[in-house]
């Protein structure tokens, strides 16, 4: 079975339940995915960051050196 990708944008609660009534109705099994605060592309960035850090492409500074 193929995974594929529904994006739907109900306007509240009542038209939410709607929705996993009908997917229910057809025995489709779904998951409804949480929304995350944070940008996209922040995220991204973090990501890289890691990836950087783990591969050690950092750059130590000094602690006196930080207020300077």
């Amino acid at each position: 079975m193929k995974t594929q990708h529904i994006i739907a944008h109900p306007a509240n609660a009542q038209e939410m339940n709607v929705i996993k009534a009908f997917f229910e109705a057809l025995k489709i099994k779904f998951e409804i995915a949480k929304d995350s605060p944070y940008n996209p592309d922040f995220v991204a960035k973090i990501e890289k960051s890691r990836k950087q850090a783990i591969k050690g492409e950092t750059v130590k500074i000094d602690l006196n050196d930080v207020w300077k």
